[in-house]
Order: C-alpha cells, then structure tokens, then sequence
C-alpha cells in the first residue's frame, strides 16, 4: 500500500516516521512542495494511493473522485482546520476522512501572543535596525489595560485568551458556539459581533473560516475599530479581505498587522501588503513545533492505519 504526505510540517520530520509505515507495509509518497500541491497534481497522484495525509491542498470532489477511480481509500486532515477538505465529497463517495483536532492550541496561541508583543513594542524593527548597524529606539505601547478583541475561542483562542490574560489584557471574545467556563466568564467578556469592536486596541483571529467568517475583517469592520488598532491573524488568511486591511493600513487606522496566514500562500512578490514596514509576516507556520508536529502526526497515521485496517 501507499499514503501520500503532502503537510508540509509532517514532511519536515519524515524521516522519523518512515520505519512506522513500513512495518505496516506501508510505502510513504513525498513529494518536493513548498506549500500545498495543485489540484491537477493530485488529480494525477492520488488514483495510485491507497492512503491521503492532507496539508491544506486542495482536497476537493474532483480530486476525491479521481482517486476512488483507482486504489484510493481514506484520506486523514493533519492538523485542525477543515476549511480545505470537501467532507460532503467524500460522504458522497464512501471515503472515510478525519481530522486530527485539538493538538495545537497552545502552539498557535504562542504565536498569537509573540505577534501582539511584537506589534506592541515594534521589537522586529529594533532587531532589524540592529542587523543592519542602526540604533533605533521605536516607541511602543504597554499592554497593561488596554483591550483585545479575540474572534473565535475554540482551543486556539482559549489558549491565547489564557496567555493575554497574563499580560493584564482586557480580553473581549467573539465566538456564537463558544462554552466557557464559570470561571473563564469571570475574566473574560463574551460579545455579540461586532459589539464593541471599536474598544480594541488589538483584534486577534483565531477562529475558523467559514462562509460566515470568510472576509469578516472587511471595510466595515475596519471603519469600526479604533484608530492605530493593531490586527493578528493565525487562523486562515481569507478571514480577512487583505485589499481592505491594506487600504486600512494606507490610512493610518491599522497601525499594524501581524499575520501567519494570507489569502494566497506562499505570499506574492507583488503583494501590496510588503509594503508596510511594521507588518510581521509569518509562513503559516504557527503550529509548526517538533513537540506538536510528532502529537499531530501519530494521532494522523492512528487514524490512518485504522482506516486501511492495518494493525
């Protein structure tokens, strides 16, 4: 049998895990990719597989339907977000299919936390400066009692919430499925969208995209927040509409953005977003931890092996 790999932060540490499908009987398929293949190349590989460990390619009907023309079987999502993976497809054609939940929250939330510091206090311009023989002395903001806007408290946000908390962060949460705590209640504030949105000093995203999440940090939103509101993304980058963000930067309401994720990766050269010299930019890469990618992969090939009835 065979089970392609295509997350990149599994195909990182590969070479681990090769000797546990190989006791299985199982050949591992690697191929060289920066970031998710296209929907052609997968169209191609996938019909030799018997086995899928998807990244966040495009696993859509036409590719499921062209692997269950051939060996194709069942198909396992490393990591949380589902946002790529078309389950309805996969029902349709009896793929099993199955994601690997809750194994990254508090590495995204580490995240989170070191892009509001670092929009904070601008330390990633002080470094540069530094690298390139300056001595620059940037103002920051101190975070004690100022406020942030948390949109989404999964296991993700809940973890961020935690760690912000920390810093004496007003914590200010937005999620209609969330369930906190009696406990989580009484430090944080849970809100109605966009209730109070222009208190923020901080909006941070770490909810899922969904049709109803899909560009909610828009022009209209943005016209909402604060003037200098500083914006973090480590969710899915169309979450937000990047053409507003970036007319909201033109203007000096956004003073900054901190973002993991973008609405194409990797990033384009010409996107206007480089532009920007206080913006933090990251490689979707916020889960990316050995300690996180080993839990997440051994959860993945469980599923896996349970689904291709290997023991």
């Amino acid at each position: 049998m065979k089970v392609l790999v295509t997350c990149p932060p599994m195909l990182g540490l590969i070479d681990e895990f090769r000797a546990t499908f190989a006791d299985k009987g199982i050949e591992l398929v690697t191929p060289k990719m920066v970031q998710t293949l296209s929907e052609d190349e997968l169209c191609e590989i996938l019909p030799k597989m018997d086995g899928w460990i998807i990244g966040d390619d495009p696993a859509t009907e036409r590719v499921f339907t062209a692997g269950k023309a051939g060996n194709f079987k069942a198909a396992v999502k490393w990591g949380v977000g589902v946002d790529n993976v078309d389950f309805r497809a996969c029902r349709k054609l009896d793929i099993p299919v199955i994601n690997t939940p809750n194994m990254f929250g508090a590495e995204v939330a580490g995240i989170a936390v070191n892009y509001v510091l670092g929009l904070a206090r601008q330390t990633f311009l002080v470094h540069q400066g530094v690298k390139e023989g300056k001595w620059l002395k940037p103002p920051g903001i101190s975070l004690s009692g100022r406020t942030v806007a948390l949109i989404g408290y999964g296991d993700i946000g809940r973890q961020t919430a935690k760690r912000l908390h920390a810093f004496d962060l007003k914590i200010n949460a937005y999620d209609p499925f969330a369930k906190p705590t009696r406990e989580e209640m009484k430090h944080y504030d849970f809100k109605k969208w966009p209730r109070d949105l222009g208190d923020a000093d901080f909006v941070v995203i770490t909810c899922a995209l969904t049709a109803d999440t899909k560009h909610m940090i828009n022009a209209d939103s943005i016209e909402q927040m604060k003037d200098d509101v500083r914006i973090v993304n480590v969710s899915r980058g169309p979450i937000i509409d990047e053409k507003a963000l970036i007319e909201g930067l033109k203007s000096g309401k956004v003073h900054s953005a901190g973002l993991d994720v973008f609405e194409e990766e990797p990033l384009p050269m010409d996107n206007e977003l480089r532009t920007f010299e206080r913006n933090i930019f990251g490689t979707h890469n916020g889960s990316n931890t050995v300690d996180g990618v080993r839990r997440a992969t051994e959860q993945a090939m469980n599923s896996m092996f349970e689904f291709l009835k290997v023991d």
